[in-house]
C-alpha cells in the first residue's frame, strides 16, 4: 500500500497505521519542518520525504491507496483570528484538494480545527464529505475537538475510555517543570477550597491561557503549537501541592504518542511538534473502517 501524507508533521499517521497492523509498501511525507522531519526521520527511516507540499505533483507518484493531511489551521481556529482562506497557511487546504484530484486515492481524510460553519461548508463541498467532531477527550486525558473528513465507511465516535490527568501524571518529575512559588502567592490557598470542586483552580500573574491552573481530576487544555514555557499552551497544573507544566512523557501520553517518540529535542520544539500533531488513537479509530 503506498501512503502519501500532506503537511506530514512528526508522522503521527504513520504511527497510527503501524498501530493498526497496517502493512505500508512506501510512505510518502510532504513536510518542510527540519525538526518535524528529524523526528520522523529518527523513528520511521524508511519515510520519502517529498518537502514543500506546492511543489508536489501527482503524476511524480505511483498510485496512492491513502491520502491524509492535518492542512494548517491558523485562519481556521476560533482561537485565532478567523482570517479563514485569506490566510495563507490555511489556504493550504486547496494544496489537499488538488493533490486528491490528482492522485485520486482509494482513501482520503483531512483533519482540521472546529471552525465557522460557512468555512467548514466549503470545506465540505470540496471534499463531497461532510466532516466528524471526534474529541480526542474520548480516548485520551487530552480536551482536543477536531474535525475529520474522509470517505472511510461507518466512522463512528470512539468509546469513552474516562481517562482524565490523575492517570497519566508522574510523582515524580524534574524541577524545571515547576512554576516557582514567588509567582503564585496567593494561588495554594484559593487551591485548597477549589481543587475537590472544579477544573479550573485559577490563574497567576495576568490569568491569561497561558497562567491558567487546572486540576488534575479533568482533562488537560488543548495542546497547542506555540510551544514552550510555563504558559506554554501545554496546560498548567495543581500537582502534588505544586503548580507544573506536563513534561514532554506526558505530553506524548496526551495526544497517545508512542513515549519516548520524541527525546532528541527540548522542551519548546517537544511541545510545538506535539501541538501540531494528531492523537494517534484518534486517526488509528478512523483508519480501522478501512482496513
Amino acid at each position: 500500500m503506498n501512503v502519501l501524507s500532506l503537511f506530514d508533521g512528526m508522522s503521527c499517521g504513520q504511527i497510527a497505521l503501524e498501530r493498526l497492523g497496517v502493512n505500508v509498501d512506501n510512505y510518502y511525507a510532504a513536510e518542510i519542518d527540519k525538526y518535524a522531519m528529524q523526528i520522523t526521520k529518527k523513528n520511521y527511516p524508511d519515510t520519502t520525504q517529498l518537502g514543500d507540499v506546492t511543489e508536489l505533483k501527482g503524476d511524480d507518484l505511483p498510485t496512492i491507496d491513502l491520502l491524509m493531511g492535518g492542512s494548517p489551521c491558523q485562519g481556521f481556529s476560533f482561537a485565532g483570528k478567523q482570517l479563514n482562506f485569506d490566510d495563507p497557511r490555511s489556504a493550504l487546504f486547496f494544496e489537499f484538494v488538488r493533490l486528491l484530484k490528482e492522485t485520486k486515492p482509494k482513501y482520503f481524510l483531512l483533519e482540521n480545527v472546529r471552525m465557522k460553519q460557512e468555512y467548514q461548508d466549503v470545506i465540505s463541498e470540496q471534499l463531497g464529505v461532510k466532516p466528524v467532531m471526534i474529541n480526542s477527550a474520548l480516548m485520551s486525558a487530552q480536551n482536543r475537538v477536531r474535525l475529520y473528513w474522509t470517505n472511510i465507511p461507518n466512522v463512528t465516535q470512539p468509546e469513552d475510555k474516562g481517562i482524565v490527568l490523575n492517570d497519566i501524571l508522574e510523582d515524580e518529575f524534574s524541577d524545571s517543570l515547576l512554576i516557582p512559588d514567588k509567582y503564585t502567592p496567593s494561588l495554594k490557598t484559593d487551591i485548597k477550597t477549589k481543587h475537590n470542586k472544579t477544573y479550573r483552580l485559577g490563574g497567576y500573574m495576568k490569568q491569561g491561557q497561558g497562567q491558567r491552573v487546572y486540576s488534575t481530576y479533568g482533562k488537560s487544555v488543548c495542546l497547542s503549537a506555540l510551544g514552550g514555557g510555563w504558559g506554554a499552551k501545554t496546560g498548567l497544573y495543581f500537582h502534588n501541592n505544586r503548580v507544573r507544566k506536563p513534561s514532554i512523557k506526558e505530553l506524548e501520553m496526551l495526544q497517545t504518542v508512542p513515549v519516548g517518540y520524541i527525546n532528541s529535542l527540548n522542551y519548546t520544539q517537544s511541545a510545538k511538534l506535539l501541538g501540531n500533531g494528531w492523537t494517534v488513537d484518534v486517526i488509528a479509530h478512523i483508519l480501522k473502517g478501512a482496513f
